[in-house]
């Protein structure tokens, strides 16, 4: 007991006032002072301008990246205003063209030759949906089932070759092929048959330009899914075979569900890109088919445009396209987040 006493006498101050509870204790406006946590600074404590010093190196590296972006996406947006204007670059330059407020979108939804190329956009691009991801899908799958590697090169090398026509050889090809004169409907003329030219075919136009597209661009869409399946573990391959999985079986739960981001993601650029659709290509068919079947809209922008030098209707046309497609893209972005998938953007 005395040791005792003569030990707790001997403790310093501030062990017995927390031993007690008082004033230096636990609970105690000292210990509080002490246990509260520091405020808390963004980026585990490094101010702004200190990154800005760390990362020089790398705003140095993406500089020119952005100015290029800034200058040839963005410096442009200036020249919307040109929607709201009469326009005319020969005698009157942007700043000092008179407004005219929304004249040139009246004039322009009052064409019909607008609402036609805009239908036909919608279906030419509803067809490349239903038609174009198939195909590359199922190339991708073909190709990555192909075990040996010097084949799967040759295949790979003879479908990405087409990517590389210009789409004068493209259309000249397939004139040669389908034409009046092509090797097909003279060898059925040859055999007693009546030929054919789907070339100047309205009927059939927006399934040739996407049969154009698939050969062309078919082979180099393979590379993004390709890309993907080359991410997925072997490991998986191999417990679904030891679970009694065939190669079909594999293939609808193994790799499909590997490639579901990707196909949403593709899915939702090509919606919000839904109103861009080869404007090259169907330019060079225009005259054959007819503006009927063929007009779609950066070829009606362009007709109204720089051939009729309707600045501002075009410029209206042209609005309305970027915006039409910021609201797809964002709708379709939802709805692949509403579906588990990323798409474009996190939530």
């Amino acid at each position: 007991m005395a040791l005792d006493t003569g030990s707790r006498a001997g403790e310093p101050r501030r062990a017995r006032s927390a031993r007690r509870g008082g004033p230096g204790g636990p609970g105690g406006p000292e210990d509080s002072v002490a246990s509260a946590p520091p405020p808390a600074v963004p980026d585990g404590g490094i101010r702004w301008w200190q990154r800005l010093r760390r990362d020089r190196t790398l705003l140095l590296m993406v500089a020119p990246a952005v100015g290029l972006l800034a200058l040839f996406n963005y410096v442009p947006l200036i020249w919307t205003t040109v929607a709201f204007k009469d326009y005319d670059p020969f005698t009157q330059g942007l700043w000092t063209s008179p407004w005219v407020g929304l004249d040139n979108f009246t004039l322009l939804f009052e064409d019909n030759r607008f609402w036609d190329a805009f239908a036909n956009t919608l279906g030419i691009t509803f067809i490349q949906l239903v038609l174009f991801f198939p195909v590359t899908i199922g190339l991708a799958l073909l190709v990555n089932s192909v075990l040996s590697t010097r084949i799967r090169g040759l295949v790979q090398s003879i479908l990405y070759l087409p990517h590389f026509f210009s789409w004068v050889l493209v259309i000249t090809v397939f004139q040669q092929m389908l034409g009046g004169a092509g090797l097909l409907a003279q060898q059925l003329r040859h055999h007693g048959y009546e030929g054919f030219d789907l070339m100047t075919d309205p009927g059939v136009f927006k399934f040739l330009v996407t049969a154009q597209l698939v050969w062309k661009d078919g082979g180099w869409g393979v590379i993004v899914f390709l890309a993907a399946l080359s991410a997925v573990s072997q490991d998986l391959y191999e417990a679904a075979a030891v679970d009694g999985a065939n190669r079909w079986r594999r293939m609808w739960h193994v790799t499909l569900p590997a490639l579901r981001p990707v196909i949403a993601l593709l899915l939702v650029l090509r919606v919000g890109d839904s109103l861009t659709v080869g404007f090259e290509q169907i330019l060079l068919q225009r005259d054959a088919v007819g503006p009927g079947a063929s007009e779609v809209f950066d070829t009606y922008v362009w007709w109204v445009g720089i051939a009729n030098t309707d600045y501002g209707i075009a410029a209206a046309g042209g609005l309305i396209k970027g915006v039409f497609s910021l609201v797809l893209v964002l709708i379709a972005n939802k709805i692949a987040h509403m579906l588990g998938e990323q798409g474009v953007y996190q939530k």
